[in-house]
């Protein structure tokens, strides 16, 4: 069991939505990665959350992607140091940054239409190409 997560001013996930287990890291280590369990995976269940809105949750199980299990859970691994309680304040911090980005809800795009001028101006060059395409193919018979 772990601890609450503040986020910020607005959101702080509870603990109990949070879980996290400590496994045997990958990769180079010597002996010391046979018998240092320091890999952290940290999961939050987005599913149940009580602190997020649907908007969050639907906008924050995207920006996760392949983290996302079948049950709804967010994975986030950290094997960064050599230390566990680093691992895993990295891994707060990894989930930390996903909600905040949840958090701000895109900008509706605004269709926009080409001004009267760039119009004219695209018009005008299409012209110039055609007529210089057109007049490749001609030779002059002023001899």
């Amino acid at each position: 069991m772990s601890e609450s997560l503040f986020v910020n001013a607005a959101i702080t996930i509870p603990a109990d939505e949070l879980r996290w287990v400590a496994v045997r890291s990958s990769g180079p280590g010597g002996q010391n990665v046979n018998k240092v369990s320091s890999k952290v995976e940290l999961r939050f269940d987005l599913e149940r959350s009580r602190v997020l809105d649907l908007e969050t949750k639907v906008r924050l199980r995207a920006i996760a992607g392949g983290r996302v299990d079948a049950q709804g859970q967010i994975l986030v691994v950290s094997q960064a140091t050599r230390d566990r309680q680093r691992n895993l304040d990295d891994a707060r911090q990894k989930l930390a940054e996903l909600v905040v980005r949840a958090c701000t809800r895109p900008k509706r795009r605004r269709p926009t239409r080409p001004s009267r001028g760039a119009k004219e101006t695209r018009l005008r060059e299409k012209k110039l190409h055609s007529v210089r395409k057109r007049d490749r193919g001609r030779s002059s018979d002023s001899d």
